[in-house]
């Protein structure tokens, strides 16, 4: 007998191979659906949607049979979507109890949830299963929920429920009869012993109940006390939780190559819905979005996007991904989508209550995505110097929304007068005239100077270890021009190739 504190929670999703190809690929939500498994021309049907069983397809039809219904989509079954939707499944699970175990992947995806102690949280049985079918229905996928002291007895019944019907709980003590009606193929019987059975006459539950225990075992052996015990539902379960790793990944995979990229943002646009459903259930926003697409031939292309804040925004996700892969598109046909998310904490910046106002963050990262496009990736963003003694060394970072940091009282400086430096980009060139080993006179600018005080030289040089090595003599220098004018300059020498330019002015 089951234990009086226990209760039980089973999450049972029918027709698994097809709800995962299906969940996301709402052109072919209207359309009569099954999917096939196996090597052509010997191919069988493992499962359908509401719509082709309508039509009268049924599980292990041949393509052969499939062909003779009018206006069916056969589709190949994805193993890598299949683990993605169990992995989403999973998670919505894991929100209402930290105790899951998975207890069947093939057809059907059964969970089992160990709901003991849940109800301050979610409420009494009922409640939660409502919830969990909710939650499910929020990510693409319809579920039965069942909730019963005894495990299996909540298996039992979400397998011969009506497809109909979505939750169903068993109060304690009432699992015989509730489960007597359903038929013996609930307890997932071998060939053998459904032969037996029919033989016998017994097709419900509460006809393999009433048998002789005792009697029933003599003539099927052990196994008949396992299924004399579960049509009672009174057979005892240890629950192995699992720990199942929180990813944000959704795949989809085409049945023929696409190549248009309307095409694509029409699937990406749903695989954005179930992330950030996904990640909302968690208090979550998205920050980075990687899309890797499968292509013909076997090569990858990977794109990430990252804006400046984690955002749940969908227009904004999709209209980044957009400019993505219009600057950066794939070189052959696609033939699978892989979407990956790394979640983020929704934030503020928040500024100064007399700081401007900056740009919206989503706006600007649109801007600097059209940008980015049309100058290129390594010509947007903000110029970092570098530590290197070449001068004019920097390189490009991208922008980023931050807080400004705090106003700290300072002491007054006192401030002093200094010459100021001007920089000519690019420099100009000079010709010098050179006598015991410094400049004596200058032409620059149509003008003719004679160095009149000269400070230097200060030679710099690096990277001699490579091919871009660098030397250069700088000179600080006075100039008198013929009508008596000064002019106080940088003057530098390039000592690879003896050029001689102008760098600065001094005001």
């Amino acid at each position: 007998m089951s234990n009086t504190h226990e209760i039980y929670a089973c999450l049972y999703v029918p027709e698994f191979p097809a709800q995962a190809v299906l969940r996301l690929r709402p052109d072919l939500q209207d359309r009569a659906c099954v999917v096939m498994e196996g090597t052509a021309p010997a191919e069988q049907v493992i499962a359908c949607n509401r719509r082709a069983r309508q039509l009268g397809v049924a599980c292990g039809m041949t393509r052969v049979d499939v062909e003779l219904f009018p206006h069916i989509t056969p589709l190949a079954r994805s193993h890598a979507m299949e683990d993605a939707t169990a992995a989403a499944v999973l998670e919505c699970a894991s929100s209402f109890s930290p105790r899951v175990e998975v207890l069947s992947t093939g057809t059907a995806l059964i969970c089992a949830l160990d709901i003991a102690g849940t109800q301050t949280l979610f409420g009494p049985p009922e409640i939660l299963a409502r919830n969990l079918h909710e939650r499910l229905r929020t990510i693409g996928m319809e579920a039965r929920i069942t909730a019963s002291a005894n495990l299996h007895a909540a298996v039992c019944m979400a397998r011969g429920m009506r497809p109909a019907d979505r939750v169903a709980i068993l109060p304690r003590g009432k699992e015989a009869s509730l489960l007597a009606p359903l038929p013996v193929d609930v307890l997932a019987l071998s060939s053998d012993q459904a032969e037996t059975f029919a033989l016998w006459g017994i097709r419900t539950l509460g006809m393999l109940a009433t048998l002789p225990k005792e009697a029933l075992v003599a003539r099927m052996g052990q196994a008949a006390k396992r299924l004399h015990a579960l049509a009672r539902g009174e057979w005892p379960h240890l629950l192995q939780p699992i720990q199942a790793p929180f990813q944000l990944i959704e795949k989809v995979e085409f049945d023929a190559p696409i190549d248009a990229l309307e095409s694509l943002l029409f699937v990406l646009n749903t695989m954005l819905d179930q992330l950030i459903e996904r990640a909302r259930a968690r208090m979550l926003v998205l920050a980075t979005v990687t899309v890797t697409l499968s292509l013909e031939g076997g090569a990858m292309a990977t794109n990430t996007v990252r804006p400046a804040l984690p955002t749940s925004d969908k227009p904004l996700w999709l209209k980044l991904l957009q400019l993505e892969l219009e600057a950066h598109p794939p070189e052959a046909s696609m033939i699978g989508i892989t979407m990956q998310a790394e979640p983020g904490v929704s934030s503020k910046v928040q500024m100064g209550l007399f700081s401007p106002q900056t740009p919206d963050a989503s706006r600007l990262d649109v801007t600097l995505a059209r940008l980015r496009a049309l100058v290129g990736e390594d010509h947007v963003g903000r110029a970092m110097i570098e530590d290197s003694p070449a001068p004019d060394r920097f390189h490009m970072e991208p922008f980023s929304v931050a807080p400004s940091p705090a106003k700290t009282h300072e002491p007054e400086r006192i401030l002093l007068p200094r010459l100021t430096l001007r920089r000519l980009r690019p420099p100009e060139p000079a010709r010098v005239t050179v006598r015991q080993s410094q400049p004596a006179e200058i032409f620059f600018r149509e003008q003719k100077y004679i160095v009149d005080r000269v400070y230097g030289p200060w030679k710099i040089d690096g990277e001699w270890w490579t091919s871009t090595l660098w030397g250069e003599e700088q000179w600080d220098v006075v100039l008198r021009s013929m009508s008596g004018g000064l002019l106080c300059a940088c003057l530098v020498r390039d000592c690879m190739q003896n050029h001689w330019h102008m760098a600065a002015l001094y005001d």
